[in-house]
């Protein structure tokens, strides 16, 4: 086992490795070094490559050496051997995927024609409606569209404007949601705020057929305005953040339930943000709490609702500021009727998953994402002495404890999560049983097993919320009908005929509540109600 000298010559990384091995080995013990030396050049034929024609040799390995005097280092560009680049198409698009079969020059060449029909090719709002629908948008974005094409400052959008918009639009933006988005936001921002559909809204008011009777009340305007964008973003600002992105629009019903408005002359027919009798209940509901009217309700005012159902601890909670936006509820202990549509919508509707994350955030004192036991005997402890004041023995609240984790099933003992409560759909009888008294008492006295059925129903019913809606709103228009007549001197009358159906008010029963609601506030302040 002989190493040439000249490969030691040529390698003095060899060199340094032998002088490793020969460390120790005194010419007393010389097999030392005959055992390391075989052993080490056996390491290096079996870490030898197969050599394939054409190909140097790798450069041997290295082995730690000793300590050498530095010698001068040659600089020495090192070439690197950079990888291919894989192609990876592109799969998220913010704006939408492109549409490479749109013709935007058809587009474009439909809207000059309907320009030219135009006197001075100038359009006002109203006439924006035909360009809205040749540009193959839903009749209600003519006033966004108007105002993203400087119609607002004018009075009026030229051919040319409209075009320069219209091409900016639908270069960076390509799909519905991206350029609803783009039309009513603010300049260079990509989500919108509250106030931001207030020009689409005030257009379907002054527009709709089956709003025409609020032209006589416009003190009621903004009250509706209010009431529909707090809808929309109680049920497409899942993110709770106050500012609906492109993503929770296309996530959301909202654009199909705008482009519907255009087809459907009742509005009430459309149940989903635009009902002006939802409208109706929600605000008479509010203002038979504000005693002051000063549209703004405090939490005295508030506990009174449905017969002070709802406990004090829980109502403590919601103007702790759990769930309001603004300081106004954390520091004058006042509501104001955005923040009240929230929590009717909440309470009369606690299958609602915006609803259930609204009584999560409640019920979760500390914060910390989860509903501990201490928290659920928090709230319990009230509930049971509103039964004992009653006269009901209230269920101990170990056996009450085995009967919600049995009902929510969460994935971690002792703790029910948010997401646990969405998950088991029975979360409106877990919250009823924590904090609502009446509510609590009917689940208890309803068969089991009706319950169960009403989990298993996966049909397309209506919400709990529509129901409520619907019930009042024919409550109330009796109501009003009833008085009316009263006051006409057909009283007795009204007691031997049988009562109207709501489908037969119509109109005519839009125009009884609002001209009640007109009677019954006056002149209203004019309230910042954000």
């Amino acid at each position: 086992m002989m190493i040439k000298e000249t490969s030691l010559r040529r390698d003095p990384d060899l060199r340094g490795e032998l002088a490793f091995l020969a460390r120790g080995c005194d010419f007393v013990l010389p097999s030392r070094f005959k055992k390391r030396l075989k052993s080490f050049q056996q390491t290096q034929i079996q870490n030898k490559p197969e050599k394939k024609p054409g190909t140097p040799l790798p450069p041997p390995a290295t082995l730690p050496s000793s300590p050498r005097p530095p010698s001068p280092v040659l600089h020495v560009n090192n070439v690197v051997n950079t990888p291919l680049s894989i192609n990876i198409p592109q799969f998220y698009f913010p704006e939408g995927l492109p549409d490479t079969c749109s013709n935007h020059e058809q587009t474009l060449s439909r809207i000059e024609t309907a320009f030219m029909d135009i006197e001075d090719q100038k359009a006002d709002i109203y006439e924006m409606g035909k360009i809205a629908k040749v540009s193959g948008c839903p009749l209600y974005w003519k006033a966004p569209m108007f105002r993203a094409a400087g119609g607002e400052k004018t009075g009026f959008v030229s051919a040319q404007s409209f075009i320069a918009m219209w091409k900016k639009l639908v270069n960076n933006h390509h799909d519905d949601a991206s350029k609803f988005i783009c039309l009513l936001a603010k300049p260079s921002c990509s989500s919108l705020e509250q106030e931001d559909f207030i020009p689409l809204l005030q257009d379907v008011v002054d527009t709709h057929p089956g709003l025409t009777f609020l032209k006589d009340a416009p003190e009621f305007h903004s009250r509706y305005i209010t009431t529909v964008i707090q809808r929309i973003f109680y049920t497409v600002n899942r993110s709770w953040s106050g500012k609906i992105t492109s993503t929770e629009i296309r996530k959301s019903n909202f654009l199909q339930t705008l482009a519907l408005l255009e087809e459907e002359e009742d509005i009430n027919q459309i149940t989903d943000y635009f009902s002006y009798e939802h409208f109706y209940v929600i605000y008479c509901k509010f203002w038979e709490l504000d005693s002051d009217h000063d549209l703004y309700i405090s939490q005295a005012d508030l506990s009174r609702y449905n017969d002070q159902a709802s406990s004090n601890r829980i109502i403590e909670r919601i103007f702790s500021g759990a769930v309001t936006r603004g300081k106004t509820v954390q520091k004058e202990g006042r509501m104001s009727y955005a923040d009240f549509v929230w929590f009717l919508i909440s309470e009369e509707d606690k299958r609602n998953p915006t609803s259930i994350e609204y009584w999560f955030r409640c019920m979760d004192v500390d914060g910390d994402g989860v509903l501990s036991m201490y928290e659920l005997e928090y709230f319990y402890e009230e509930q049971c002495e509103r039964m004992e004041a009653m006269g009901i023995e209230p269920l101990p609240f170990h056996d009450l404890l085995c009967q919600m984790l049995d009902l929510v099933k969460p994935a971690s003992d002792g703790k029910i999560t948010l997401r646990d409560l969405k998950r088991c759909r029975m979360a409106h009888i877990f919250y009823d049983t924590f904090f609502n008294l009446e509510k609590y008492l009917d689940h208890e006295q309803r068969d089991p097993f009706a319950v169960q059925k009403d989990v298993e129903n996966e049909g397309p019913e209506p919400s709990d919320w529509d129901r409520f809606a619907a019930e009042e709103y024919e409550t109330l228009v009796a109501e009003e009908s009833a008085q009316a007549q009263f006051q006409e001197g057909s009283f007795e009358d009204y007691e031997t005929d049988e009562p109207a159906s709501p489908s037969e008010f119509g109109n005519k029963g839009n125009k009884i509540v609002s001209s009640s609601l007109t009677e019954k506030c006056g002149k209203l302040q004019s309230v910042n109600e954000e």
